[in-house]
């Protein structure tokens, strides 16, 4: 998947890493001096977690 189709405000579903199976909306991303996008997720109850960008599918 292209990282570049996440943005801020776009509704997303974790599919690998710590997060699996957790969902919501993309508040933040950012990109490292090495190149490993994170991005912020906020879940629907309001907590806020971060994951990589490659973890994720947008729904």
């Amino acid at each position: 998947m292209a990282t570049g189709a996440i943005v801020d405000g776009v509704s997303c579903r974790v599919i690998a890493g710590v997060h699996k199976g957790k969902a919501g909306t993309v508040e933040d991303r950012h990109v490292s001096k090495t190149g490993a996008v994170t991005i912020t997720v906020r879940q629907a109850d309001g907590m806020r977690f971060k994951t990589l960008a490659k973890n994720v599918e947008v729904i």
